[in-house]
């Protein structure tokens, strides 16, 4: 165990989980093994978590299960939980009425990661999935990489597989930056043109609509809660260079985040509710305490030829990279 590392609480079946912190003087960042989460993140000067989590485990288990993790191995909704991997047609068991949503049950989230290594300033989290797990093919290795630099998080994502499958991971962090008990108030941008309208089950219609009313968020729009945001808004037709796509600002603060990824997912946090469970707050979180931001390829991939695809083959390598920057304005 390193000196950075501590024991943060158990799972069902009597996993040790650890908390990893790492950072610099600008910024620290609380990892866990379970789900490779972000627990918590601080920025120098400002006395208050930017991001929503929670001190208690069994909250992990439960109403936090999505809370900073890295959801997968295909992150967002697959339609009928169903989908054709190299000329076979999958059914995977349905986790969302008869939707597959972040891999389902026993996703990437559920898992207890391996600390390969951790320094001050980073940490190198693995995980592998057997083949068949959560229906999918394949043995897949996968690699969370945390890097913090000044007041800069940055997390890269890769995998491997021995046989063809579908990869599609995502960071489902929820941020908070002014520490109210909802996002009404903070300034969200977008450099997005087109988004994917939905589905009332939240499945893509197939349809890029270009951004309008509560949906253009290129000049920035003040966030009150009436916008209605699960979806995603399309930033390129393929992944590409690491590139600044998106900017939250909120109580002096103001985070951008980066990707190199080709869509990015709003959710407005509406039906959030962690019950008992505090939050950094000392509070329960409850709707719009957070908004979630995910880097990520477009939902329902397999169903849609036209989106950017999440095939994954033997000898490929995977490969996202994410990147948050905070300052204060």
């Amino acid at each position: 165990m390193t000196a950075n590392t501590r024991p943060f609480g158990q799972t069902a079946d009597g996993q040790t989980v650890q908390a990893i912190m790492i950072g610099t003087a600008d910024l620290t960042v609380t990892l866990l093994t379970f789900g490779a989460a972000v627990q918590d993140v601080r920025l120098r000067g400002v006395a208050r978590s930017l991001t929503l989590g929670g001190p208690d485990m069994a909250a992990y288990l439960g109403p936090m299960r999505y809370f900073g993790t890295v959801v997968g191995p295909v992150a967002n909704r697959i339609a009928g939980a169903r989908a054709t991997i190299a000329g076979r047609g999958y059914h995977f068991p349905p986790n969302e009425g008869t939707t597959l949503l972040h891999g389902g049950a026993s996703g990437t989230q559920t898992r207890v990661w391996g600390l390969d290594d951790a320094t001050a300033t980073s940490a190198r989290l693995s995980l592998t999935l057997p083949d068949g797990q959560g229906g999918f093919p394949g043995r897949r290795q996968i690699i969370a990489e945390f890097a913090v630099m000044d007041a800069t998080l940055t997390l890269t994502l890769s995998a491997s597989t021995d046989a063809p499958t579908l990869m599609n991971l995502a960071n489902h962090s929820y941020w908070n930056l002014n520490g109210t008990p909802t996002t009404a108030g903070h300034i969200l941008t977008v450099a997005a043109e087109t988004w994917l309208p939905t589905t009332a089950d939240g499945i893509p219609t197939g349809e890029q609509r270009a951004v309008a009313g509560a949906f253009d968020l290129r000049k920035g729009r003040l966030i009150n809660g009436t916008e209605g945001w699960d979806h995603n808004f399309c930033l390129y037709p393929a992944p590409r260079a690491l590139t600044d796509v998106a900017s939250l600002t909120g109580g002096q603060v103001r985070l951008t985040l980066a990707t190199t990824e080709p869509g990015v997912q709003v959710y407005d946090g509406r039906a959030l509710d962690t019950g008992a469970f505090p939050g950094h707050s000392g509070h329960p979180y409850g709707p719009f305490a957070g908004l979630a931001l995910e880097a990520q390829r477009w939902p329902d991939a397999p169903n849609h030829p036209g989106f950017p695809p999440v095939k994954f083959d033997p000898g490929e390598t995977y490969r996202q990279v994410t990147q948050w920057r905070f300052d204060r304005v």
